[in-house]
């Protein structure tokens, strides 16, 4: 996320920080790198300069105080000056006084609204918010069975034009002003009342999208919005595609106001051109970001802590809240008493370890999460082939129960045996083994340290 952004930015300023005073003419040098970076992560020309003219005006003449050197208050100056480029605080869904709380989510087809529709819903779930899906989309084909298997594996309740008419489960209906928007109405409608009879408290609408936008499809959802005067219009946008999402967001605002925008794909994205200016471009804060595949990796948004990020400062706050979503705190305490006690971990530990970590998403994405990790160990961790992991997996697998519990009884012709039921080589086994033992002579080593 935002890797290319990130290393160039804080580059830049770290030819700044050694400086006794900060002179007009070093900031201006030093912003003017900075433009460059901005430039070329895709950030809007306007937006790259009224950045660059905030900064400098704040940076001049900074003088050094007892503790903090200019080039660390402009290290400051850079992160305050990005958190008011996204938006300055997270800003959550806003709530109907009276349920249910109705969510449009608006945006090109591609940009993955159905699947940010589900993992909205998931969690909206954990917070006890009652979610409720309805397939607006009568065009596209599948969309409907899509969403209702989403549904399923979030396990909360779906409404879709079979429900409505069953002999209309075919094929799609053909695109029409007047017979698509009405039937689009008639269908959002009756997912309303269907979700107020389940008591559902939030409604999320996944509707009709176009691979570009054009006035049909905006006035269809402008008749959408008028009929059920939802709480939220939520913009789904890829943020992998620049630039290009930032015009989107342009479009859809003018022509409905949508109160949010939803970046999928942000994980993907190394250069953060459109994280960086839709909030400047139209105002509208940026409520959720999509972080990976699975349907609980949505993430609030948070300026502060984003702008941390891009600046190496780390995310230490949602890298406790990801490990809490995904981890089992019960089986995680105890993991970490018996890696840390005498008896030491074994191979069942370490594969249970290994799982828990891999469900709180990539490496990379992890490692950015961490104060100070420098962007060679980033690039290292991306280049880590996810089925490494599952080559590990394969060969602890391959290990009977008891050689598990006492890998030291492995001896050649075990390990030998080990590499032809993993279908890995001998030297891959040699070599966790011994990754193995040295992580758990680590793991004991903390433990004395902490007098256990």
């Amino acid at each position: 996320m935002f890797a290319a952004l990130s290393e160039r930015l804080t580059a830049a300023l770290r030819d700044l920080t050694g400086r006794g005073v900060l002179t007009e003419d070093a900031v201006r040098e030093g912003l003017r790198e900075i433009r460059r970076v901005l430039l070329e992560a895709d950030v809007s020309y306007e937006l790259t300069r009224t950045f660059t003219e905030r900064v400098q005006e704040r940076a001049v003449g900074v003088a050094a105080l007892k503790a903090v050197n200019p080039g660390q208050q402009l290290v400051k100056i850079v992160h305050d000056e990005l958190v008011v480029l996204l938006g300055e605080t997270a800003t959550g869904l806003a709530f109907a006084s009276v349920p249910p709380t109705v969510v449009l989510l608006v945006g090109l087809q591609g940009s993955g609204k159905t699947t940010t529709a589900a993992k909205l819903a998931a969690r909206l779930k954990r917070e006890q918010k009652a979610p409720f899906l309805v397939a607006a989309d009568v065009y596209r084909p599948a969309a409907e069975e899509q969403l209702r298997q989403l549904a399923a594996q979030v396990e909360v309740g779906c409404y879709g034009r079979s429900d409505a008419d069953p002999s209309s489960a075919g094929p799609p209906v053909r695109r029409s002003a007047e017979v698509g928007g009405g039937d689009a109405v008639a269908l959002v409608r009756a997912g309303i009342a269907a979700a107020e009879k389940a008591r559902a408290r939030t409604v999320l609408v996944d509707t009709a999208g176009r691979l570009q936008i054009d006035t049909e499809m905006m006035a269809e959802l402008g008749r959408l919005r008028d009929a059920v005067r939802p709480q939220e219009i939520l913009l789904v946008a890829d943020a992998m595609t620049g630039q290009d999402a930032v015009r989107i967001a342009r479009g859809f605002h003018e022509a409905l106001g949508i109160t949010g925008v939803i970046l999928t794909k942000l994980d993907g994205d190394a250069r953060g051109g459109a994280a960086l200016s839709i909030h400047g471009v139209t105002g509208a804060p940026i409520k959720f970001v999509g972080v990976g595949e699975r349907l609980d990796a949505l993430d609030v948004f948070d300026p502060v802590r984003m702008a941390g990020r891009i600046l190496q400062q780390g995310d230490v706050v949602g890298l406790v809240e990801r490990a809490q979503q995904t981890v089992d705190q019960a089986s995680a305490e105890k993991l970490a008493r018996k890696a840390t006690s005498k008896q030491g971990m074994d191979l069942e530990d370490f594969l249970s370890a290994m799982r828990q970590v891999q469900q709180m998403g990539p490496l990379e994405g992890l490692l950015g999460m961490l104060p100070g990790m420098p962007a060679k160990a980033l690039k290292q961790a991306k280049k880590v082939d996810p089925s490494r992991l599952k080559h590990t997996e394969a060969i602890i697998l391959s290990m009977t129960p008891e050689e598990r519990r006492r890998p030291e009884t492995l001896n050649g012709s075990r390990r030998a045996r080990i590499a032809r039921g993993a279908g890995r080589s001998v030297q891959e086994v040699n070599q966790l083994l011994k990754q193995f033992g040295q992580m758990k002579q680590f793991m004991k080593g903390m433990g004395k340290l902490r007098g256990r």
